[in-house]
């Protein structure tokens, strides 16, 4: 990722919701335009956080996985 991140959410070893509850509460954080990053190793993430940018309105700039971890990059829309 080439871009500044504005606030980095490390969510490892917590199981879905808990990711998620914490990704809104960040959201509610950052101005708008700032990039967030979240880093997960909930496999459920891949599912739920692509859900909670569509349905509240914020772009997933970029998901990537590693070998232990899923990486989002999500900037706060509205």
């Amino acid at each position: 990722m080439n871009e500044q991140i504005d606030k980095t959410l490390d969510t490892s070893g917590l199981l879905c919701p808990e990711p998620v509850m914490m990704l809104h509460k960040a959201v509610k954080e950052v101005a708008i335009g700032n990039l967030i990053e979240v880093i997960a190793t909930d496999p459920s993430t891949q599912r739920d956080i692509p859900k909670f940018c569509l349905f509240l309105g914020h772009e997933l700039v970029e998901q990537k996985k590693n070998e232990s971890q899923y990486l989002y990059y999500i900037r706060k829309n509205k």
